[in-house]
Order: structure tokens, then sequence, then C-alpha cells
């Protein structure tokens, strides 16, 4: 009965096999597309989270090269203000010694 099927002694036989092997193929072709398909979804959705990641970590270095800027303009202000401290604490020093202050200081004297 194979053979039959096969050489085409049963033509109407021959044609059912023949659509139910194309419906079969078919079939598998189908689910292995779809199967192909979600998982080209899973990595487009992985692929967009690395990019958002890597989005904010490229922000976040610009931030920090700005916090850099910031320390060293904050680093120049404590300098600033220790020599001011330095000197208001001189004037101090000097109007407590002095008992002509604050005209000497001033240069009126």
């Amino acid at each position: 009965m194979v053979a039959d099927l096969l050489n085409g002694a049963d033509p109407a036989a021959s044609w059912i096999l023949a659509i139910v092997v194309l419906v079969v193929v078919s079939a598998v072709v189908w689910l292995l597309l779809h199967l192909v398909a979600t998982t080209a979804a899973g990595i487009k959705v992985g692929v967009a989270d690395v990019w958002e990641g890597g989005q904010r970590v490229a922000n976040n270095t610009i931030h920090i090269a700005k916090a850099n800027e910031i320390a060293d303009g904050v680093e120049a202000i404590l300098k600033r203000a220790g020599a001011i401290a330095t000197s208001a604490e001189a004037i101090k020093v000097h109007a407590e010694a002095c008992p002509g202050c604050p005209d000497c200081f001033l240069g009126r004297r």
C-alpha cells in the first residue's frame, strides 16, 4: 500500500498523501517562523533596555565631569576662604593689641 502511494499507482491516495505532507511541513515551518519571530521580539526588547542603560551611563559620565569641575571650584573657594580667615585673624589680633585701632588700621593715624 505504501508503495502504491509513492509510485503513483493510486493517484487519489498519492494526492492526499502529498497534501497531508504539505500541511504538516507548512505547520512545522509556521511553528519555526513563529518561534524565530517571538525570539526576535524578545531580543528587540533586550536591546532597547541595553540602549537605555547605555544612554543613562553616558548622561552620568557627563555629570561626573561637571561634578569634578564643581569640586575644583569649591576647592578654590575654600583656599580663598582660608586666606580670608587668616587675614581676619591677623586683624583681630592687631585690634586686640593696638590701643589706636581702628584709626591705625584705617590709615587715619
